[in-house]
């Protein structure tokens, strides 16, 4: 399942080449972590839930420099993450309502306010 997983990953990232393909694995785990945060119930995800997810993930993952590392991947905005959440749908790799779409993923944060501002804060909190 792993590896079909990761061909149809490389197919969508020749198809559409905007986005490499770290940004489409790293949406996939970005997606599990939101889900495992929530608990048990329902697993669908809206836009700006999952957006937060992905926030969050990212800052754990990569601390200061999350959004150097998206923006390397080609994901600048929030709709970028949109684009790549219905890639996969296209693709069967994510499923999606009928209330689902890219709109939910319109323009929901700054990526400089919520990747560097919220640092910035700390940072300045912090006694050396």
């Amino acid at each position: 399942m792993e590896r079909e997983r990761d061909e149809i990953l490389r197919e969508v990232v020749r198809h559409h080449g905007q986005y490499r393909g770290e940004a489409y694995a790293f949406l996939l785990e970005a997606l599990d972590f939101t889900i495992q945060r929530r608990g048990k119930g329902r697993k669908h995800v809206s836009g700006p839930d999952l957006m937060e997810g992905f926030r969050d993930y990212a800052v754990q993952q990569f601390g200061f420099l999350a959004r150097v590392v998206l923006c390397e991947w080609g994901i600048r905005t929030t709709d970028d993450v949109g684009e790549i959440v219905f890639h996969l749908i296209e693709e069967d790799l994510l499923q999606k309502t009928a209330d689902d779409r890219r709109e939910d993923f319109h323009d929901l944060f700054d990526f400089s306010e919520a990747f560097e501002e919220g640092f910035r804060s700390t940072l300045a909190n912090v006694v050396i």
